[in-house]
């Protein structure tokens, strides 16, 4: 049936998988439409190495670790089409930087490629998370013949249940040889991880996208695995089955409950009721720990910190709720686990509409711009995506502030930017904008080496802004004189790293801190997070990245667990500290 075009779902060890042939572009087509999937990139199954290195170049590194026991996807660079035997459905990964791989992890997933003497078969499957998009992966065998019905021709299953839905995990290999691991999950979970300080027993909810909770207790941390974005019912009732799994499995009674403290997340929600019912808990149970402050603690605590010197920590990523009621994500925090003090930020913007903008780059493009002071000419790529009745609506939208909030977002200023360069107007997976302009950047890296300039203001009383007007300046410039596109998503990565660079020497030179900490789903971008490494440790920083704690918010529950379980400490006034 696979080497026929059909879907089939294949029940494996943490739940179902759909899988088609890779090499054929109707039937990937044909899941991606049935799945609900948008662009987003699909995971290849390839049936050994040398499958694998036919549509990769594979490192020793990356060769290692895909045979290693934990068998995760590994995001790989694909190699150039017609460079060997195997070929990719061009519907497989559209506009990503990397190919997802992974090789078979169990017996019946070999069986699936063949066995010596059996009619030839696909060498390369797309192997996908049983589920409708933003849901979590189906498990139950009576729930996959409802569920899946209508994504799958034919359902391959087996006696065992799944007791806990489990995902594929995710990473990425650094040209170092070092991994950071963008979904924790199967074969990393639940394995304890080793906490710097002492915790009081507590349960950490994380955030409401790439949702993970986190028990501790003594000098042990365990997340659960993979559980998705906390926006339907479905994966609500996941949270819940994981949270009593968890709590089973590690026998920890909580009396702390840590959560983000973003008044909307479903996650804050849960932990406020429960801390309440928890019978462990008692006043003061529940914790609320700012977003960016978790995010650079869970770095923090994942490299050894015992947290009695602060880092200089910088955390950009999409969404996080700030202290003023704007919405941060490119923020410079001098922190430790007992508190922090915001000490730059980009410069904030309007942001049209909420998830509206955020679904639209075209629009935070043209919100980007106005910020700038600059005109929205119909010759940039940006205003030409935006028809003329949604031009005057966001017009009037920004003029008067209806519907909009402030934010300081790298993010959406990455979204920004790959639509004012003619790359992605409308998203239609998260961080797609955000992945076409590193794809574009990675094929001008190595051929063109200039940077834009952030402009710098604000301070010493308040926090330092990062202002982005001269770059979109400059990229509106080159645009009209022709510099090709992946000429200008490198200049622009390089200026963002090259900002960074220039916050910490500053933040350096007003309190003596050369430690800076990597975090944020931003530094999921393996030329981001490789440019600022290097430019930190060229300028004698101790640099701290993430590893096998995700760097966006899969890894968030870690920091909430350390900041708001360990004993607290005083911090000099002026310096917020968890609620």
């Amino acid at each position: 049936m696979l080497a026929a075009g059909r879907i089939v779902a294949v029940k494996g060890l943490g739940g179902y998988h759909l899988a088609c042939d890779a090499a054929d572009a109707r039937a990937v087509a044909a899941l991606r439409a049935r799945k609900a999937r948008g662009g987003k990139p699909f995971a290849v199954m390839c049936a050994d190495l040398d499958a694998a290195a036919e549509i990769a170049d594979l490192t020793d590194a990356e060769r290692a670790v895909l045979t290693g026991p934990h068998r995760p996807i590994v995001l790989v660079r694909p190699r150039e089409p017609g460079a060997g035997r195997l070929r990719l459905a061009d519907g497989v990964c559209p506009g990503s930087p990397h190919l997802g791989v992974l090789l078979p992890y169990t017996p019946v997933h070999h069986l699936l490629f063949g066995l010596p003497g059996d009619p030839p078969g696909p060498r390369l499957l797309v192997m996908t998370s049983g589920n409708v998009s933003g849901e979590p992966i189906v498990t139950d065998d009576r729930q996959a013949l409802t569920r899946l019905r209508g994504m799958a021709d034919a359902w391959l299953t087996h006696d065992r249940p799944v007791q806990a839905p489990c995902d594929d995990s995710v990473l990425r290999v650094r040209p170092d040889g070092t991994v950071v691991v963008l979904r924790r999950s199967r074969g990393y979970v639940p394995r304890p991880l080793p906490v710097p300080v002492p915790l009081r027993p507590a349960l950490a909810v994380g955030g409401d996208l790439k949702n993970t909770l986190c028990f501790g207790a003594g000098h042990d941390a365990w997340f659960s695995a993979h559980i998705g974005d906390m926006g339907d019912l479905a994966t609500l009732d996941a949270f819940a089955r994981a949270e009593r799994h968890l709590r089973r499995l590690t026998g920890v009674a909580p009396r702390v409950v840590a959560a983000d403290r973003h008044p909307g997340y479903h996650s804050a929600r849960w932990a406020r009721r429960h801390a309440d019912a928890l019978p462990s808990c008692g006043a003061g149970g529940l914790v609320r720990v700012q977003h960016h402050h978790a995010h650079i603690a869970s770095a923090m605590a994942e490299h050894g910190l015992d947290g009695s010197s602060p880092v200089i920590g910088v955390a950009f990523d999409g969404t996080g709720h700030g202290d003023d009621g704007t919405v941060w994500g490119g923020e410079v925090l001098l922190a430790d686990y007992a508190g922090y003090r915001r000490f730059a930020h980009l410069a904030p913007a309007l942001l049209p509409g909420g998830d509206a903008a955020v679904h639209n780059p075209c629009r935070t493009a043209l919100a980007r711009l106005r910020a700038a002071g600059l005109p929205w000419d119909p010759d940039l790529p940006c205003t030409a995506a935006c028809p003329g009745a949604e031009l005057s609506v966001l017009e009037r939208q920004l003029d008067r502030s209806l519907g909009c909030v402030a934010t300081s977002s790298m993010g959406r200023l990455f979204d920004a930017v790959s639509s004012l360069v003619g790359l992605c107007h409308r998203s239609g997976y998260e961080a797609q904008a955000a992945l076409e302009l590193e794809a574009a950047a990675a094929r001008a890296w190595h051929a063109d080496t200039g940077a834009y300039a952030f402009g710098f203001g604000g301070g010493p009383a308040g926090a330092l802004r990062c202002d982005p007007a001269p770059v979109l300046a400059a990229l509106v410039g080159d645009l009209r004189r022709g510099v090709p596109v992946e000429v200008l998503a490198a200049r622009f990565h390089r200026g963002v790293a090259a900002a960074v660079v220039e916050l910490c020497r500053r933040a350096r030179l007003a309190t003596g801190v050369a430690t800076a900490a990597l975090t944020g789903g931003v530094f999921a971008n393996a030329l981001l997070d490789g440019a600022c490494t290097d430019g930190l440790a060229a300028h004698g920083f101790t640099v701290l990245r993430h590893g096998e704690v995700p760097p966006g918010d899969g890894g968030l529950a870690l920091g909430q667990l350390v900041v708001a379980a360990r004993e607290p400490l005083r911090w000099p006034p002026g310096r917020r500290t968890s609620d």
